[in-house]
């Protein structure tokens, strides 16, 4: 059997065209890694936006239902209203919602001023420029 090696030349990638690959390679990161980081900002964007107006909701059928505003958020999960209390995608935990209670003085019951509406815990700023803990 004859030896074909002798014929075949062994060739590999030079220094230069390695060094091109990696620059065209790190421009392309440059460029997608911010859009992939604004993308996942603008998904948890959507996420609180609907959380927001879920507890919002459920927080107004509560009140309507019972005659008064739930106390904390885990009267509504209690009564039924949601399974449980949503996750601020801000914080990543369900602990840090910011509660603003009713004013006394328009409750139904004046004596157990209940939940008003509910915020984002986050100091964070949005891509529109407002705080999160302002929607």
């Amino acid at each position: 059997m004859v030896n074909h090696v002798k014929n075949f030349k062994l060739r590999g990638f030079t220094l230069i065209e390695l060094m091109i690959a990696m620059a065209v390679i790190s421009i392309l990161l440059s460029v997608a890694v911010p859009q992939y980081n604004k993308a996942l900002v603008r998904s948890k964007e959507t996420i609180l936006r609907q959380n927001l107006f879920t507890m919002r909701n459920v927080i107004d059928e509560y009140t309507y239902d019972k005659g008064k505003a739930p106390q904390t958020l885990e009267d509504i999960v209690q009564a039924g209203y949601l399974r449980k209390v949503p996750v601020d995608p801000m914080t990543g935990t369900d602990q840090s919602w910011k509660i603003i209670m009713e004013d006394p003085s328009n409750t139904v019951d004046q004596s157990e001023p209940g939940i008003f509406d509910v915020r984002s815990g986050s100091d964070k700023t949005s891509l529109e420029g407002t705080p999160y803990a302002e929607w």
